[in-house]
């Protein structure tokens, strides 16, 4: 019988995730039973929220069992269908096993157009990242002419579409990153009116207040921890902040309380909100649309770091921690023949 490889949860992490977490594995390929397709993995995704799923806790996405395979975001091509909805070399995008090879219902993927655009996207910003970036600005955080946006991670998968955005809606945009490289990609590339890093800056609250004469009317926080205490002080009056990510806190094992800050809500009027991208299940159609769009006519760039190879995904994910990534984070599993 054919087989394929899989990766599983070898151990849950304490504090920051090692190689000793994941567990390569050799395994029967799978057989698709009615309505379902046998997905060849060309892309694989890897993303912060994936760190909650390593943990024994309860959380808006159910843990991984240790010994069981994770999942996460793939394109991949059907090879084998049981489902009206799909055929042989279709290709498809879901949430899958980490896996070369993946069994699916078919209600569960998302047909791939490549005439649209390289089918990598369909994971990053004509994917997750992308609609999570569209309606985490739009409709959380509704920016408005004028206003001064920051954003944190602003470099990575979710906050470069998250800048852009906001300056195709006539805001002024300031991001933060964790290298020299990503901030002359936000300012000279992207054309962001401003970029701090984090990492050299001695005095981060100066640094965001230089950036930010005006003060602050939309946050989009990817990642918590001292760059959203910097930024707090400066919210104006009916700020919003839209709380996507907190990944400077993900490897804690105590997450530190800090200084109490919601006494300037008060002042401020503020609106604080987190969201998730699976609110707006029913609406990924007009988001896409409308993405595709802007590439298409020039106004939205991207980016993408591609790991070779199945057997470093799991460097993949650990790269995220260190701040590697330019863009969206993905592993090739294997060549795509169009």
């Amino acid at each position: 019988m054919a087989t394929t490889r899989q990766w599983r949860l070898a151990s849950r992490p304490v504090g920051e995730p090692t190689q000793a977490n994941f567990d390569l594995v050799t395994v029967d390929r799978p057989v698709p039973g009615p309505n379902e397709v046998l997905v060849r993995t060309l892309y694989q995704s890897v993303d912060p929220y994936m760190r909650g799923r390593m943990r024994d806790a309860e959380s808006y996405a159910e843990p991984w069992d240790v010994g069981e395979p994770m999942r996460a975001g793939v394109v991949g091509e059907v090879i084998e269908s049981n489902a009206a909805a799909f055929s042989a070399g279709d290709i498809v995008t879901g949430d899958l096993l980490w896996a070369e090879h993946a069994v699916a219902d078919a209600d569960e993927l998302r047909q791939v157009h490549p005439e649209h655009g390289p089918i990598s996207t369909a994971l990053g910003v004509l994917g997750m990242p992308g609609v999570t970036a569209y309606f985490g600005l739009l409709d959380v955080a509704e920016p408005t002419p004028g206003d001064t946006v920051v954003v944190s991670a602003a470099a990575g998968a979710v906050g470069s579409v998250v800048g852009q955005l906001a300056q195709l809606s006539g805001a002024r945009v300031v991001g933060t990153a964790g290298s020299e490289a990503k901030v002359a990609w936000l300012t000279d590339d992207l054309g962001f009116d401003a970029a701090i890093n984090y990492k050299t800056t001695d005095d981060l609250s100066s640094a965001v207040d230089d950036a930010c004469p005006d003060g602050i009317d939309v946050y989009f926080d990817n990642v918590g921890g001292p760059i959203t205490d910097a930024v707090w002080p400066r919210l104006n009056i009916r700020a919003r902040v839209a709380v996507c990510g907190q990944i400077a806190l993900y490897n804690e094992t105590d997450v530190p309380t800090g200084p109490r800050k919601l006494g300037k809500l008060i002042e401020s009027r503020a609106r604080v909100e987190g969201f998730l991208v699976s609110d707006y299940e029913g609406r990924w159609g007009e988001a896409l649309e409308r993405l595709s769009g802007f590439i298409r006519d020039g106004d939205l760039q991207y980016r993408e770091n591609v790991v070779e190879g199945f057997e470093n995904a799991p460097d993949a994910f650990l790269g995220l921690f260190e701040g590697e990534n330019i863009g969206k984070q993905l592993v090739k599993v294997a060549e795509y023949e169009s």
